[in-house]
Order: C-alpha cells, then sequence, then structure tokens
C-alpha cells in the first residue's frame, strides 16, 4: 500500500488542509507541509529498504521496486496499475522535496483562502506523484488531467500580473487560460493516440488492456507506430516544453504565484521528459530512432532560442522561464541520443534543474515581496543591502551556468558526453548554450546585486524560514553535484533497459 499512499497522502491532506481553514489560517499551511513531508519519508524508505539490481536481469520485461495492481474496469483492461523503479523513485523523491519547498515558500506569501489553495497545490502534487507511478494507461491519463486543473487554479486565482505582462495586455487568467488551453490539447491528442493502441492491441491479441506490460509488445507497422508515436512525442513536449510548443510557458510563470513557479519548472516540465522516456521511447522504438535527428534538433534549436530569449527579458521570473527552455533542450538532446550516459546525464539535469530553478523562483518570489517589483531596471545594490540573499542569487546563478561541483554540470556533461558519438555536430552546437547560460546567469547577477539601486531604502535579507528552504536546496545541489554515483546507481537499471529498448526494439516476451 505504499504505492497508493503517496498518491492518496497529499489528495486526503487537500481536503483536511481546505476544512481547516475555518479553524485557523495556520493549520492548511501545517497540514501542506507535514503532507508533502510524509511522502518524503515513504519515497526514502523505499529507496533504503528495496533492493535495486544494478542491471535489469531480464531485458524483455520491465523490473518495480515494488508494485500494486487493483482491478478497476475488468471489461476493458484497466486497473489501479501503481509501479515504481528507480527513475520513477527519483521523480518522485524531487516531487516531494520540492512539494515541502512549494508550501514553505508560500507561507507568508498567501493571504486569502488558504485552505483552497493548499487543496489545489496538494491536488496538483498528488496527480504529479501518480503520473510518475501509473503503470495503466487510462489511469495515467487520469492523473494527468488531474494534476492540470489545480494548476490552472493556482495562477488564474493566486496570481499576480507583471509589469511588462500588464504592457501585453496579459493576465493571470490570461496566462491560466493559455496554459490549460495547451496541455489540455496536447492531453486530448494523446488520449486519442492511447485508444487507438489500445485498439491496435486487442486487434492482435484479442483482449482489451490498457496494460503497460501488455501494450509494449503491440504489433505495428511502421505507419502506425509513427503516427502514434508523433502524437504521444507531442503531447510530452508541450509540457517539457519544446520549441515551438514553449509560448505558455513565460505567461505562466509570469503571472503564478512563488509555489505555483516552484511547481512548474521543478515538476510539471519533467513530466514531460518522463512521459518520453517511459512511454514514448519504449511503445515505439523504431518510430523514435526515425524521429531521432527531429527531436535532437528541436532539442538544439531549443538550447540557443531560449538562452537568447532570457538575455532580452526585463522581468525576472520571465528570465528564468525561458532559461528552463534552454536547459530542457539539453533534456531532450540527451533523451534522443539514446545512449546510458546520455539518458544518465538527462536524468540528473532533470533533478538538477527542478532543485536549481525551483531556488530561482522562490529568490524571486520573496524579492517580489520586499520590492513589490519583479523589473530587473528597479533592482540592484542587494549585495551591499541583503548579503545572504545575495549569496543565494550567485550560487544559483553558477548552479545555471554549470559550474563544476553542481548537480547541472553533471547533468550537462553527462550528455553531451554521450550525445557526441552519435551526433557530433549537434552536440557541438548544443554546447554552445553553455557560453550563453553564463551570460544570462551573470546578466541576472550583475542587474540583481550590483549597480546602483533604483530605491535606497533597506531591504529586509533572508528569514532563517527562507534560510533554511535555500540551504536545504544547496546542499542537495551540493550532493548531487559531488557524489552523483548513489543516484546513478539507483537509475541505471531502468535507464539501461530503456536504452536497449530504443536501441534494438523491445524483444518478444
Amino acid at each position: 500500500m505504499l504505492l497508493p499512499a503517496l498518491v492518496l497522502i497529499p489528495f486526503v491532506g487537500g481536503l483536511l488542509a481546505w476544512y481547516s481553514e475555518r479553524l485557523s489560517l495556520t493549520w492548511p499551511r501545517w497540514i501542506g507541509l507535514l503532507s508533502m513531508a510524509a511522502t518524503c519519508a515513504i519515497a526514502l524508505w523505499i529507496w533504503g529498504h528495496a533492493e535495486v539490481p544494478a542491471i535489469v536481469p531480464d531485458a524483455r520485461a520491465p523490473h518495480w521496486i515494488l508494485e500494486y495492481k487493483l482491478s478497476w474496469i475488468p471489461r476493458w483492461g484497466v486497473s489501479f496499475h501503481f509501479g515504481i523503479d528507480g527513475l520513477g523513485l527519483l521523480m518522485v523523491l524531487l516531487t516531494g522535496v520540492l512539494g515541502v519547498l512549494s508550501v514553505a515558500c508560500s507561507w507568508r506569501e498567501i493571504q486569502q483562502y488558504v485552505g483552497f489553495f493548499h487543496l489545489n497545490l496538494l491536488w496538483n502534487l498528488a496527480g504529479v506523484m501518480g503520473v510518475f507511478m501509473a503503470l495503466d494507461l487510462f489511469l495515467f491519463f487520469v492523473l494527468w488531467e488531474v494534476m492540470l486543473v489545480p494548476m490552472y487554479f493556482l495562477i488564474a486565482l493566486w496570481g499576480h500580473s507583471s509589469t511588462a505582462g500588464a504592457k501585453r495586455g496579459h493576465s493571470r487568467v490570461y496566462a491560466a487560460t493559455k496554459f490549460f488551453i495547451f496541455t489540455q490539447s496536447a492531453g486530448l491528442l494523446m488520449l486519442v493516440a492511447m485508444l487507438a493502441l489500445v485498439w491496435l492491441h486487442q486487434q492482435a491479441t484479442g483482449q482489451w488492456s490498457f496494460n503497460y506490460h501488455d501494450l509494449l509488445y503491440t504489433p505495428l507497422t511502421h505507419a502506425q507506430e509513427y503516427a502514434l508515436m508523433l502524437a504521444f512525442f507531442v503531447a510530452f513536449a508541450v509540457k517539457l516544453p519544446v520549441v515551438p510548443l514553449h509560448p505558455w510557458l513565460p505567461d505562466a510563470h509570469s503571472q503564478a504565484p512563488t509555489a505555483g513557479s516552484v511547481d512548474l519548472a521543478g515538476i510539471l516540465l519533467k513530466t514531460g521528459a518522463y512521459g518520453l522516456l517511459r512511454f514514448v521511447l519504449p511503445l515505439f522504438p523504431h518510430a523514435s530512432r526515425d524521429f531521432a535527428p527531429i527531436a535532437i534538433g528541436l532539442g538544439v534549436f531549443g538550447i540557443l532560442y531560449g538562452a537568447k530569449l532570457a538575455l532580452v527579458q526585463t522581468d525576472i521570473k520571465r528570465l528564468v522561464a525561458y532559461t528552463s527552455v534552454s536547459h530542457m533542450g539539453f533534456v531532450l538532446l540527451g533523451i534522443y541520443a539514446g545512449s546510458t550516459i546520455a539518458l544518465e546525464g538527462a536524468l540528473i539535469l532533470m533533478l538538477a534543474h527542478g532543485l536549481a530553478t525551483g531556488g530561482l523562483f522562490i529568490l524571486c518570489g520573496e524579492l517580489y515581496e520586499r520590492l513589490h517589483t519583479r523589473e530587473l531596471g528597479q533592482m540592484g545594490g542587494l549585495a551591499r543591502r541583503a548579503p545572504h540573499y545575495a549569496t543565494a542569487v550567485m550560487f544559483f546563478a553558477l548552479a545555471s551556468l554549470g559550474l563544476p561541483g553542481l548537480g547541472n554540470f553533471v547533468g550537462e556533461f553527462l550528455v553531451l558526453v554521450g550525445a557526441f558519438p552519435l551526433r557530433p555536430w549537434m552536440t557541438m552546437v548544443a554546447a554552445l548554450g553553455l557560453i550563453l547560460a553564463a551570460v544570462y546567469s551573470l546578466y541576472i547577477v550583475q542587474k540583481v546585486l550590483h549597480g546602483p539601486p533604483a530605491d535606497a531604502r533597506p531591504v529586509e535579507d533572508l528569514t532563517a524560514r527562507e534560510r533554511l528552504m535555500i540551504g536545504a536546496i544547496i546542499v542537495s545541489l551540493l550532493v548531487l553535484g559531488l557524489f552523483p554515483q548513489p543516484v546513478l546507481d539507483l537509475a541505471r537499471g531502468p535507464l539501461t533497459q530503456i536504452g536497449e529498448w530504443y536501441a534494438h526494439g523491445v524483444p518478444p516476451p
């Protein structure tokens, strides 16, 4: 029951937080914090007690650390089927950690409808938890939709329009609607492809099934496989996001509350990458190999495009949002390079980006609370006025540019090393993104920390709560950068298997 508990705890916690608002505004915050801390504890317990083979012994079928299955709609082969391996466990742990930080960073920011806010935040996190564990495609789609609706409300009800957004006529409702239309349209495309895959499986075997294990071995023609692969790819590419399917991201980030931005950048973007790893490459390996040059080209273009647009932003949250587009281009490159080293690099980068960008968005939110602006031209001089805050900004800027010793460097290095033997020219072009990352990272440092301040009034430095949050992220990035081997050992089995399937196809059972 540990796997269903990872979904049920935040789901029930959200209901309790909503109900407890009538008693006190503090209760929803503590219920949310304890709920997400409990999921972290369960994930760590699974990691500490489960036997994780370094190499999957049987290449014909996935190996799960834990598995749970309960019949739901037997007529159509639908079940509550959860399973977790090293890849899913790391994503679940990342969700738990950033979930705790999302609750903590909203402690002072959210003062209205506090219970309903935590209901939406926890239900969104519950949906994400389920997405990382679902092994029934119908259940996966349900949970995929569950995580979208709460995010709409988080942006529409508790977001705040930026000055730059106001100039363009954008509002929090506009951003929330744009996010919902993009992601919902992509989800419906995935649903159509999913139903087509299930129907083709029924035609070949005579049995209806949404089970991941069964659908792995569905016989498909090349045209069928390519069409289904494209539909799944687009659905996950919107969430990643891949250029040109990214326009929802900057607006959603700039209008979202701090917790929403941490959730979006740190977790929701990773569901797109996870979907490519878990479903697209294994279910459609031959079509994915044929599509790889296009996918890698989109990834490399996204690296340069996102970095270039980051350099011309005046709103600090939009700047950080475009850096996410650039970093996710490296993830896409690593996934479609397909070697074990490149896949490991993509995974490390997913974890490091979630932590580093989550930290940056927390700092953006705390800065907005102090200065009431996110315009870079209205900042400056924080190195003297708030030294602890300045130290944190400097650290995360260095993490973003890939400083050796931090998690981002390990991920980017492994992606480039793993991709170079297969796509040398594309990899060399992608490496230019590292130079641009240094430019936009130092641009943040220059604008925020140095130069004459627009307002010379004193600025409150980081509080004890904020130092605890930021310190936890800093330690995590240092551990991931200096000692990545435990993470690589945990995920090597499933990533090696995915790489083998991608290279040679899934062997028959």
